[in-house]
């Protein structure tokens, strides 16, 4: 039997090396070393943007770490970054579109095609019942007041620079996302 004060007493004395392990550290292995490869992301939570390198076993991901050749996190990650595993692995992920009608108590699967469709009508509906050719004094606006858009934070610039360009497309004023720092 190992006494960990005797090991630091031996010339252990910052209990870094000997004095630190025990017999069931020695056998901890991290959960990196048995990775097939190791796939560079970004962190989807912010417009940050943080380097990650994503470790990958038999198609599953094992482990999201910081990448340290990332000129902008340099290997460090949020709570929420160091915990996106979680996307891609959590039995409470939802994998299917879902929808609850008006007046139901009960959530419905749906086709994305007939979801996608079904968004697009109503986009389209809102927009005609709320579109505003001109002022009374006859300046011409061109908008829809029917809806917005509140984006996220885990929309990069890129996305919110695509969903910006949308919604003026179809006449929206109300813009904004949260990507900021």
């Amino acid at each position: 039997m190992r006494i960990p004060l005797i090991e630091q007493l031996r010339g252990d004395l910052a209990a870094l090396g000997r004095a630190a392990r025990s017999g069931r550290s020695e056998g901890l292995r991290p959960r990196t070393a048995d990775a097939d490869r190791v796939v560079r992301s970004v962190c989807p939570y912010c417009a940050v943007g943080c380097g990650q390198r994503v470790y990958v076993q038999d198609g599953e991901v094992t482990q999201i770490e910081g990448d340290p050749d990332s000129p902008i996190s340099r290997g460090r990650l949020c709570p929420k970054g160091a915990a996106s595993r979680q996307f891609v692995q959590s039995p409470e992920r939802v994998t299917r579109v879902r929808h609850r009608p008006p007046g139901a108590t009960e959530w419905q699967d749906l086709d994305l095609d007939a979801a996608m469709d079904m968004i697009a009508d109503r986009v389209l509906a809102a927009r005609d019942a709320g579109w505003e050719e001109s002022t009374p004094e006859g300046h011409r606006l061109n908008r829809t007041m029917g809806f917005g858009h509140l984006g996220g934070a885990t929309l990069d610039n890129e996305e919110n620079y695509l969903i910006k360009k949308l919604f003026t497309a179809l006449g929206a004023v109300q813009i904004e996302n949260q990507a900021r720092i």
